[in-house]
């Protein structure tokens, strides 16, 4: 783990045009608004935030799938926001996604085998098939897997098991960077925690680097180093996990601290939950104030009509009118 930055994204907007008809007028959704963050090499930076926030078009965006409307990505110093081409294959080699559905991002009618050796062909890693399957062997001993699973198809696996290969899918090119792009909402509780485990080990032995996106706040503090919290479209908060997560400035990022679940039911009974009340606003016409004025329960008639900019409080960036001096 060092200082140096791996990747710096400032001020990324992804739109997408939802106009329907000849003649309808434009609509544009706003995915991603305007988003700034930095990861350093072999830390874990965690995108938080709820469903349709924009946290899976922004891992998109940076892996190249989606084009930005505007904004910068630099990859170990090299803006790559409008390569192409050889460039571009070249920067995929280096950074890798792991995808949220394990059953849709697997080929049902591709072995184990060619699934994970695939990568390798298309980016010329090794000369032979012989030393590639090789090196499918030794991934899927990696993941948690065993060796004569290399003949059988994704159906013959478990959800866990679909993921574990996903992830010997995305370290057969030796990546430095990976976009977890909600890796572990679809498989069971008891799976979870194994998935974790096993991206923190490979992490550790490869000196990787990882986006890893979620929406649970609690499992997201668990694997990151820094977090940042998204919501319509922007990064309203974001600094070291230890601090998100237990002296939350920004009121969205109290509202999701209340509402992780509690096991013992006295506790949860005597905790104070924050219900929040107002209009979700749709990305296509967001508010021109602050994007989180029509749910926030500090909402100032300011909020309605400024956007705030990123403060520095401590260690974090908060947008919120709240710590402005």
């Amino acid at each position: 783990m060092t200082d140096k930055t791996i990747l710096k994204v400032t001020n990324l907007k992804t739109y997408f045009d939802v106009t329907k008809g000849l003649f309808a007028p434009k609509q544009i959704v706003k995915a991603v608004d305007g988003v700034s963050f930095e990861v350093k090499e072999g830390q874990t930076f965690g995108l938080v935030g709820e469903s349709g926030c924009g946290k899976s078009t922004l891992g998109r965006t940076i892996v190249k799938l989606y084009e930005p409307e505007s904004g910068s990505i630099e990859f170990d110093g090299k803006d790559i926001s409008k390569i192409h081409g050889k460039d571009l294959k070249s920067f995929r080699k280096d950074v890798q996604m792991i995808f949220q559905d394990p059953y849709a991002s697997l080929n049902p009618r591709m072995t184990v085998g060619e699934i994970i050796k695939e990568p390798m062909i298309i980016h010329n890693i090794f000369s032979t098939d012989q030393e590639r399957e090789d090196r499918v062997v030794e991934l899927l001993k990696i993941v948690g897997l065993k060796p004569d699973h290399i003949r059988r198809y994704p159906s013959e696996f478990s959800g866990g098991q679909r993921q574990r290969i996903g992830i010997a899918r995305a370290l057969a090119v030796n990546p430095r960077f990976i976009v977890c792009d909600e890796p572990i909402s679809a498989l069971d509780v008891s799976i979870q925690a194994q998935i974790i485990n096993l991206l923190e080990d490979i992490q550790k032995e490869m000196n990787l680097s990882y986006l890893f996106i979620a929406h649970d706040i609690s499992m997201v503090k668990h694997i990151s180093d820094q977090i940042g919290v998204m919501y319509l479209g922007h990064i309203v908060e974001s600094g070291p996990s230890a601090d998100v997560y237990h002296r939350p400035l920004h009121p969205y990022t109290s509202a999701l601290l209340s509402a992780i679940p509690i096991s013992d039911p006295k506790t949860a009974k005597s905790k104070n939950r924050i219900i929040l009340e107002g209009e979700i606003p749709s990305p296509i016409n967001p508010p021109a104030g602050c994007p989180f004025a029509t749910r926030c329960p500090k909402a100032t008639e300011r909020c309605a009509k400024e956007q705030p900019q990123q403060i520095q409080v401590g260690t974090r960036l908060v947008s919120c009118f709240l710590y402005e001096k």
